[in-house]
């Protein structure tokens, strides 16, 4: 099964928003989550168990549950207040002397976002770089998982300019290191230029012939 980022995404049939990240645990290579931000305003991505998927294809990703289900799920990103000191700076002087300038700090209050991401797990955005041995290669397109496991098996890379890309399908096991912004392969340009190229057809993805 394929679980695409930037898909439309059904509740009971019905369209209710788009995936927008999924949620890994880069040590079993296992995804637990997906993030889905709501079709309509304010547009607030919820976060849920990737077993509420009931069936993914390269356009569309099924979810056990109803829009206004999807509307009380946990949010993705949370608001904190962090109180930090701000300098103002004044002149000083009157018109007659020469004026110079003094800070004068002081504190606000400021809102930060933060991502729910469980612990010891990441969540990785469609577009993250992908880094072979030599040098950027790709983005992330989307994932391939074992809808028995839940196991990650492929990352599928985008390659290429936006009028000539190719999918190319990349084994878990050739991944050195998954961060939510980039992956770092454990092969060369070289290498990856030699593993499959990928197409959907008939919303399956499968090896270009």
């Amino acid at each position: 099964m394929e679980i695409p980022l930037n898909a439309n995404v059904q509740c009971a049939g019905i369209s209710c928003g788009t995936s927008v990240a999924l949620v890994l645990n880069p040590v079993k290579d296992k995804v637990t989550h997906l993030v889905v931000r709501q079709k309509h305003l304010p547009h607030t991505e919820h976060i849920l168990p990737i077993e509420l998927v009931v069936e993914a294809t390269r356009e569309q990703i099924e979810l056990d549950c109803t829009a206004a289900e999807l509307g009380k799920m946990e949010p993705f990103e949370h608001e904190d207040y962090v109180r930090v000191t701000v300098p103002r700076y004044v002149v000083v002087g009157a018109l007659w002397s020469f004026p110079y300038v003094m800070a004068d700090p002081k504190t606000e209050t400021i809102p930060t976002e933060h991502e729910r991401t469980p612990l010891h797990e990441l969540a990785v955005r469609r577009g993250a770089k992908v880094y072979a041995t030599d040098g950027h290669i790709g983005q992330v397109d989307e994932f391939l998982v074992d809808p028995e496991l839940d196991h990650v098996t492929h990352l599928v890379m985008r390659e290429g300019h936006l009028w000539a890309p190719r999918d190319i399908a990349i084994p878990m096991s050739q991944i050195e290191s998954l961060h939510e912004s980039e992956v770092h392969l454990k092969l060369s340009k070289k290498a990856v230029e030699q593993l499959p190229v990928v197409c959907t057809r008939r919303g399956i993805l499968q090896e270009c012939k």
